[in-house]
């Protein structure tokens, strides 16, 4: 079990940061004591110490030497780990445009089989142009993204333009693609360790593992997209309605 591959005190640490992400404490209020803390977790106080340490590191509590230990209320911070992802392409654009590029790499490989099938193309083309990012919201890193893009349109990027712009941003802006629909899958998964070290969590964190396709007009597919967000800073939301279809109620996704 991926849980099994993390230390005690960061499952303890990620419950504490559910509780305080979700307002279940309340922002500048006082969290139970460390031997509270322990007595409900099963621990000694050395681990619950430890969990609340990485959490005052990142901001999200506040150590009162004589007092307890209090959570932020700085709502700007609180705010920035609510990232929703609704599936939808505009709120993909905004997500985008919210983030920044750490790292670039661009490099050609050959083309497998089961991107050849994705993206749709022809038995001559026998390469792929793969890019890798580090993508990052509020000074911190929240996704890998991996493209897989056809040589005649992947050979166009460069790293100093990744840096400076997002890719799909380049790709309508600056190619003048006009992407028209996508298509999406979404699984839950876990980073290994090179995923880890990227996504600067633990081996074993959750993540939530995103494939999209890109389509241009006449359903033509021209971008691969492999995203893994941190799943302690994403999450998924789906509103759905009921709507009457020939005498029966069905339930359907809607848009907020």
């Amino acid at each position: 079990m991926a849980t099994d591959l993390l230390p005690r005190y960061y499952q303890i640490k990620q419950v504490i940061k559910k509780w305080i992400i979700n307002d279940e404490i309340g922002r500048g209020k006082k969290i139970p004591s460390e031997n509270e803390l322990a007595s409900s977790f099963h621990v000694s106080r050395l681990t619950v110490r430890q969990a609340l340490s990485q959490l005052v590191q990142e901001g999200l509590l506040t150590s009162r030497r004589g007092d307890g230990t209090y959570v932020t209320d700085n709502a700007k911070l609180l705010d920035s780990y609510n990232l929703e992802f609704s599936g939808f392409m505009d709120d993909l654009f905004y997500q985008i445009s919210r983030s920044k590029t750490k790292s670039v790499e661009i490099k050609r490989k050959e083309l497998s089989k089961p991107i050849r099938e994705k993206l749709e193309l022809p038995g001559k083309e026998k390469e792929i142009v793969q890019i890798k990012r580090v993508r990052f919201i509020d000074n911190r890193s929240f996704a890998h993204t991996v493209n897989y893009l056809p040589v005649e349109i992947g050979k166009k990027f460069t790293k100093k333009a990744l840096m400076k712009k997002p890719l799909l941003q380049i790709m309508e802006q600056d190619f003048e693609i006009l992407f028209t629909e996508a298509f999406q899958t979404i699984e839950a998964s876990f980073a290994d360790q090179s995923l880890a070290k990227k996504l600067e969590v633990p081996p074993g964190s959750p993540i939530l593992f995103v494939e999209r396709i890109m389509y241009t007009k006449r359903r033509k597919p021209v971008e691969l997209v492999q995203s893994s967000y941190r799943g302690d800073l994403y999450k998924y939301i789906v509103r759905l309605k009921t709507v009457r279809r020939k005498n029966e109620s069905v339930w359907v996704h809607e848009k907020e």
